[in-house]
């Protein structure tokens, strides 16, 4: 159905699909983005309730984002000796940094929506230049509703090397309102990736064992939260990158639980991080379907690689080069524990 028109003046689309599972899923071809997701009749994701909203501007709810996902520091990067300069938009601490591929990213884009019989396969063609970046990048994103799974594929190829980090930025609550401070997280990594003050890797990954961060076995999130930490006061709260244990293919990465309702959905991935946001600035200025999405009233599980990787040798690399073709998948699954 036509939604709405974007600023350029062309209609925005909106689909919906639903499956015998009980979950349904909106999304829209203005910036790729999942609106709405209800499972068994309850919303369990932050989303507008009309086009207004989301063109009104709101923290990345439910968006594709790129070029690059996350932060990059030092106001761009190199390639094959060649300087890239890239939009300084986002200053957490005071500290300057490139965040999610610019102030006109590919969460502010009308892509263009194919129906397939499962889900919507999203294309976008990002100019040579774009937001700073070299390459025309060629990207597609096709999301699917199969059975009780949101699914996830990104692929991407490009004219020249450039740096590539796609991601969704879905907000979950699986409460269907209030905080997600009671809701319960298993995160499949023993290291998270220390930042500085300004949320910049410094290249460490430390070992969670004895932090706040140490998912690996069910924790409550609001249990540390507020933890003397210096991580925790840099974010405040959690914003940061797990490093995913390794391993091939498709695999488990995170648990989420709602005990109160007995909702639950995990997190299977290609990507080698897991990014734990937990709504440290939402204010209850954007209206969403449950209400006003106030502090804490969502936390979104991104997968990725690692923040400012293109300064990090030793990090998974976001290199992209012609000829090749970047490959991802991630899935979120949802259940009823009763």
């Amino acid at each position: 159905m036509v939604w709405g028109t974007a600023p350029c003046g062309s209609p925005v689309t909106k689909w919906r699909l639903e499956s015998p599972e009980g979950l349904a899923v909106e999304m829209m071809d203005w910036g790729a983005t999942v609106v709405r997701i209800q499972w068994r009749g309850a919303d369990v994701a932050l989303g507008c309730p009309d086009l207004a909203g989301f063109l009104a501007g709101t923290p990345y709810f439910g968006c594709t984002v790129g070029r690059f996902g996350n932060r990059i520091s030092d106001g761009g990067f190199e390639i094959d000796g060649r300087r890239y300069e890239l939009e300084l938009n986002d200053s957490p601490n005071g500290h300057a940094c490139h965040l999610h591929g610019g102030k006109e990213g590919f969460d502010k884009r009308l892509w263009r929506g194919e129906a397939m019989e499962d889900g919507v396969r999203f294309s976008l063609t990002s100019p040579d230049g774009d937001q700073g970046y070299p390459g025309e990048l060629a990207v597609t994103v096709e999301i699917r509703v199969q059975g009780a799974a949101l699914t996830f594929d990104y692929s991407a190829e490009t004219t020249a090397a450039t740096h590539v980090n796609l991601t969704n930025h879905t907000y979950f609550n699986l409460a269907g309102g209030g905080d997600v401070l009671d809701h319960a997280i298993e995160i499949a990594a023993s290291r998270v990736t220390v930042t500085d003050p300004g949320m910049i890797p410094t290249g460490e990954l430390r070992p969670v064992d004895g932090t706040p961060f140490d998912f690996t076995t069910m924790r409550r999130i609001g249990d540390r939260i507020d933890a003397d930490d210096d991580q925790i006061r840099n974010a405040p709260g959690y914003d940061h990158n797990w490093a995913l244990d390794p391993e091939e293919g498709l695999r488990f990465a995170a648990r989420l639980r709602h005990a109160g309702t007995g909702r639950q959905m995990e997190v299977w991935t290609t990507e080698p991080g897991l990014q734990l946001y937990t709504g440290n600035f939402l204010s209850g200025k954007e209206m969403c379907h449950t209400g006003p999405a106030a502090l804490r009233g969502g936390l979104c599980l991104e997968t990725q690689k690692f923040p400012d990787a293109p300064h990090r040798p030793e990090f998974p690399s976001t290199l992209l080069r012609p000829g090749e073709r970047l490959a991802s998948c991630t899935e979120y699954r949802f259940e009823d524990l009763g």
